[in-house]
């Protein structure tokens, strides 16, 4: 099963702040998008997290 980040974590995790985590997920078609869990509760996946970050790792050699 897939660990699921709240945005504050989420942020956290890629070493960002939640601003720019929220923009991202707006203004980047390749970011994971969050997942509605109800109208107070969006969590993102950590496994797409981590193959996001990995990727743009990998795309900046």
């Amino acid at each position: 099963m897939n660990k699921s980040l709240r945005p504050k974590h989420a942020a956290e995790y890629l070493g960002i702040g939640r601003a720019t985590l929220w923009r991202w997920s707006k203004e980047r078609a390749d970011f994971p998008q969050p997942i509605r869990l109800s109208s107070r509760c969006t969590v993102f996946d950590q496994a797409q997290l981590a193959a996001w970050r990995d990727a743009q790792a990998g795309s900046a050699k």
